[in-house]
């Protein structure tokens, strides 16, 4: 299996992607297909243990920050996010992983891939471990801002098939976000989406308010992509304040001097913690182009990258593409 990943994009590539990309090869099956300036890469693999593993695919151009998506990709055929979404295209690799712009991701992936038929919008599927055994997926988080209750129910759909096939959770509870929990409560989009989701054949358990999320309660959140791309920065916001001052305690030793139910809730919230942190997925399906594409966070380092190749190898090795591919949607 190839793995084709973006090293030109990122605050920190592409050191940081190399390194990624040489711990990956080391833990999984896979081979990978680092996309980017092939000098630079060369010399970064150098002495790498396990280099042959890892292959360059030479890209003369990059998108940058601030670029306008649509022109970059456009404009830039030979950038490293173009020709990592070709590689996925022309069935070279079975996945591909992007740190660098999001919108060109989306739009080169939207536009050299294609929507699966019978799809009306593309959604970013982000996953974080809440309090539970098991992950849970917000959905979308952030492509399509505008949308009408047929795209979340399609949302809904796409999560759940996710859900399913990587995760191995056998019935996913799908819960709409809202302002509260009653059927009548929301704007005119989550009313109607919400009379929509009772009618399909999902696992659909109501709406959800935001004090949820972090509970448990549903294994798939669904809502509009400016609604969950805010409240997925806010959740990576949260993480980090708490984990600095998680620092701050160790640094001062405080965490030395808690016993018995004290140390038990500073163990536990390290935990929780942990396992809000971007990086212990490192990145987000991009769900309903033909082809498995991960988007991983700008400012990610080795872990991180390391985290969204694998997720790209499960979704790849557990057929997720083909599975969307094979499902029927929803209607208006």
């Amino acid at each position: 299996m190839l793995i084709a990943v973006d090293a030109a994009g990122g605050d920190y590539a592409p050191r940081e992607v190399v390194k990624g990309a040489i711990e990956a090869v080391k833990d999984y099956p896979i081979d990978i297909a680092l996309v980017g300036n092939k000098a630079v890469l060369e010399m970064l693999l150098r002495r790498a243990a396990r280099k042959s593993k890892i292959t360059i695919v030479p890209a003369s151009q990059v998108v940058m920050d601030g670029e306008e998506p649509i022109q970059a990709v456009q404009n830039k055929p030979d950038s490293s996010v173009v020709v990592g979404v070709n590689l996925m295209r022309d069935g070279t690799a079975d996945g591909f992983v992007s740190i660098g712009s999001t919108g060109a991701t989306v739009v080169a992936s939207f536009l050299n891939l294609n929507i699966v038929q019978g799809l009306e919008r593309l959604a970013i599927c982000a996953v974080f471990d809440a309090n539970q055994p098991q992950p849970t997926f917000l959905i979308d988080a952030g492509v399509s801002v505008n949308c009408r209750p047929i795209f979340l129910v399609q949302f809904a759909q796409l999560a759940n098939i996710l859900a399913q096939r990587v995760f191995g959770i056998s019935s996913p509870r799908i819960g709409l976000l809202n302002n509260g929990t009653e059927e009548s409560k929301g704007n005119t989009l989550v009313r109607e989406t919400y009379q929509l989701l009772k009618k399909t054949d999902l696992n659909f358990i109501g709406n959800v308010e935001g004090y949820d999320v972090l509970k448990g309660k549903a294994d798939v959140i669904v809502m509009d992509g400016f609604t969950g791309n805010i409240l997925v920065k806010t959740i990576e916001g949260y993480s980090e304040v708490v984990q600095n001052l998680l620092e701050l305690q160790e640094a001062s030793k405080l965490d030395q001097q808690l016993t018995g139910t004290a140390l038990a809730r500073y163990v536990q919230m390290t935990s929780v913690i942990k396992k809000l942190d971007y990086k212990e997925y490192g990145g987000a399906c991009l769900l309903g182009v033909n082809g498995n594409v991960v988007i991983g966070h700008g400012r990610s380092r080795a872990r991180a990258i390391k985290s969204a190749i694998y997720l790209a190898y499960l979704a790849a090795r557990q057929g997720v593409v083909e599975a969307i591919k094979n499902a029927r949607y929803a209607t208006e």
